[in-house]
């Protein structure tokens, strides 16, 4: 059953009393969450506010709970063109994502479904549940020319909610019979349940699995990321995926100046430690509505630290708090920017990462017969 929400309006907190026109949420709806915020989508005429009428009524709503919506696209395969990016084809299985990290880029997106990239974004969530069937079918068009797919290029692929819908598993299992190359990028510790599948085609060079490792301070990410897995389980995870032959990818992504950028060093000699042989990074970037929500949660959570983490990242994008500039999007620039790629540069050159960059193979890709479809003879 397709179930889909359109121009929904939003709630918060009345902005009168929050000054500047913001809205925020109540504290029971932001336990354990990322966004303080629940602003109206960008495409939104109207939103509404939640005021308290005296009579205590603000007291009786439950807390906030995470919502699925199925949905079944007509095309899962995406494209671009971006010179930025390693990839020209993406899939992602998810609409939003549930481990609420306050920065996330993709957080804008949501307002396409007239929802708030604020506490929306990660509370009402959108399953592609016909993803793997879709896959098939376009792989199977005889136009159809292999390149890598990149899995989870927006939202994570092994969200929670992953454990039940299994969607990601079912693409995999697709990939794996067309012997199909596939990158994947996660922060969490569920891609190890599929390794039986990751193991067999590591084997024959179509997988390749980079971690995102934001900090190694778990009190920072429980607060900046909080359900996402801890930062010993991403460790532990690049770990047992080396031990178990698949190639392995650290990206130090985002790197947000002035609170996380002191432990480049220590995050690339960790996860070396613990076998990941290539690594990334990209500096923090705050487009549309990101920037309001990051803002809100940096005051709120480190108060003491606001002012110079916004006053350095503006430092490494123009005096501006996002330049979505193809070339400088990911890298910044600027003098701090400049150090924060050279300080990467030497310390994954000492450590020994990238010195071989691994290529999936395409020349194994191959259409398996369709039901009644006779085989080919040569």
């Amino acid at each position: 059953m397709t179930t889909l929400i359109d121009r929904r309006q939003t709630s918060g907190l009345d902005p009168s009393a929050l000054g500047g026109g913001r809205y925020a949420t109540l504290p029971q709806q932001q336990r354990g969450r990322g966004a303080l915020l629940n602003m109206p989508g960008r495409y939104e005429k109207h939103g509404t506010t939640v005021f308290d009428d005296g009579w205590q009524t603000l007291e009786e709503l439950p807390p906030l709970k995470t919502t699925v919506f199925e949905e079944t696209p007509k095309k899962i395969i995406t494209t671009n063109d971006s010179p930025d990016i390693s990839f020209r084809q993406s899939i992602n299985p998810y609409r939003g994502c549930e481990h609420g990290c306050s920065y996330c880029y993709a957080r804008p997106t949501h307002a396409y479904m007239g929802l708030s990239p604020g506490l929306d974004f990660e509370s009402k969530l959108f399953a592609k549940t016909n993803a793997a069937q879709l896959l098939r079918a376009e792989l199977s068009n005889p136009n159809y020319e292999p390149m890598t797919i990149a899995l989870g290029a927006n939202t994570d692929p092994y969200q929670p909610i992953e454990r039940d819908y299994r969607i990601s598993r079912q693409i995999l299992e697709v990939l794996s019979e067309f012997n199909h190359p596939v990158g994947i990028v996660t922060k969490s510790a569920l891609v190890l349940r599929d390794l039986d599948i990751l193991a067999d085609m590591a084997k024959r060079n179509l997988v390749k699995v980079a971690v995102s490792v934001t900090t190694l301070d778990p009190k920072l990410a429980r607060t900046m990321e909080p359900r996402a897995a801890t930062p010993p389980k991403r460790l532990g995870t690049i770990e047992a995926l080396s031990k178990a032959g698949v190639p392995t990818v650290v990206m130090s992504a985002p790197i947000i100046p002035g609170l996380n950028d002191s432990e480049i060093e220590n995050i690339l000699k960790a996860a070396y430690a613990a076998g990941a042989r290539e690594a990334g990074y990209v500096v923090l970037r705050l487009p549309l509505e990101v920037r309001d929500i990051f803002k809100e949660w940096l005051c709120t959570a480190l108060p003491d630290r606001a002012a110079r983490v916004m006053s350095l990242i503006r430092q490494t994008r123009q005096g501006k708090e996002n330049d979505a500039t193809f070339g400088r999007r990911f890298t910044g620039t600027g003098p701090y920017a400049w150090s924060i790629g050279r300080r990467f540069e030497m310390a994954a050159q000492r450590l020994g990462y990238n010195r071989v960059r691994r290529q999936l193979a395409t020349d194994d890709f191959r259409r398996p017969p369709m039901p009644g479809e006779q085989l080919k003879l040569f």
